[in-house]
Order: C-alpha cells, then structure tokens, then sequence
C-alpha cells in the first residue's frame, strides 16, 4: 500500500515566524538547515519527520495554499483570515503569537479637530478593503478604499487619503510619520488553520496535529 503523501505546513514570513519557531520545537517539527538561513532562496522544506514538510510564504498567501488544498494546515493571524473569509478554512487553535491590532488611524493634526463619530464618507488606504468597508458599513459609514500592499504610512503625507488602516503593534511606525490611532477594527493574533476537506480525508494525522499545537500553546 502507497504511503501517503507528507503534509504540508505554510508558515508566514518576517516577524510572526521569528515567534512561531519555538512552537514548531514544542511540537516536533525541525525543518532542514535552509529554513533559518535568512539568506537562502528556498521555500519547500524537509523537517525531521518525513510526514511533514514546510512551506515558507508571504503571510496573506497562507490562507490562500491552506484553502486551495495546496497545504494542508498553516498559520495565518486573524487578519487575514477576516479579509478573504475562506469558508474551505478551519480555525481550531488560537496560537498566542504575533500580538496586534488592525486599527484606523489619521494624522495627529487632523485628529484635534476630527470626531469618528459624525464621519459619513471616508477614503482609506489599507491592505483590508473587505474589513474595512465591512467594519465601517456596520457603523452606518462608506468607506472608499484604496488598497495598498505597503507603505501605507505614506498615504496621507502624499495627499492619497486623510486615512488608513492597518496593522498596528508598538504605533512606533505610526509616530514616525506623525500619525495617530482613532479606532480599533480588530485584535490579531495568529492562529492554525486547516484545510477542511484534508480534516475529512485524513483526520487522524491532521488531528494529532491539531492537539499536539493545542498542547504547545497550553504548556507556554
């Protein structure tokens, strides 16, 4: 009888894998030596069990291998799982990592004479359109977006938009550009996801998985 093919765990980029690595320790995984030379090109890697691999990609494209069935489990923040609502996606562990906020913000000068509560229309520029028109629509407010994937600090010096929305964590990024906080959309952490049609073809591995991630988040 063929062995099944090793599952396949996407794990983001930049800062939320620099705090998931002692996760993936707790759990077993150790991928090959590539994976923590942050000057190697690689992107598939072997671990130490041959029955599962690694995949390293941007973070909003986790969700998208975990949903299309190209992984079959990954970590992705609450973030994005808002912004493309995958209904092929399942949430079961929230892992306690990558601390944040999704939040609107504006220049401080604008925010002396500014009250959130009359706004009608505004234009924002974010890399959250669907939250962001979702969040402020709930509010009775259109929101025009503009979506950037970078740089969004930049948008109101340039005359872009008076405001954005984006991740924030320490608001050092924020100040530096002479911008200020007037709302939070959402708290993010980041969480495990997995491919609800693997979960049906192969429960017993991914739920091990699953429980063994649940047990490493509970131990911290």
């Amino acid at each position: 009888m063929p062995q099944p093919q090793p599952l396949v765990l996407a794990v983001p980029k930049g800062r939320i894998l620099k705090e998931l690595v002692p996760l993936l320790e707790a759990v077993g995984i150790e991928p090959e030596a590539a994976f923590s030379d942050e000057s190697s090109r690689q992107l598939r890697f072997r671990t130490n069990l041959p029955d599962i691999e690694v995949v390293r990609v941007r973070s909003f494209d986790v969700a998208t291998f975990v949903a299309f069935g190209a992984a079959h489990l990954g970590v992705a923040g609450n973030d994005v799982l808002m912004e493309f609502d995958y209904p092929e996606i399942y949430a079961p562990v929230d892992l306690n990592i990558g601390h944040c906020r999704l939040s609107v913000a504006e220049p401080q000068s604008l925010k002396k004479s500014d009250d959130p509560a009359r706004w009608s229309h505004i234009r924002v520029a974010t890399k959250y359109p669907s939250v962001t028109r979702s969040h402020f629509a709930a509010r009775g407010v259109q929101a025009e977006c503009i979506k950037l994937n970078g740089a969004m600090e930049l948008a109101p010096a340039l005359g872009l938009c008076r405001r954005i929305v984006d991740l924030v964590s320490t608001g050092s990024t924020l100040s530096a550009n002479e911008l200020v906080e007037v709302e939070t959309i959402a708290e993010v952490t980041s969480k495990l996801i997995v491919n609800r049609a693997a979960l049906k073809t192969r429960p017993t591995a991914l739920n091990s998985w699953i429980d063994r991630f649940r047990e490493a988040v509970d131990a911290v």
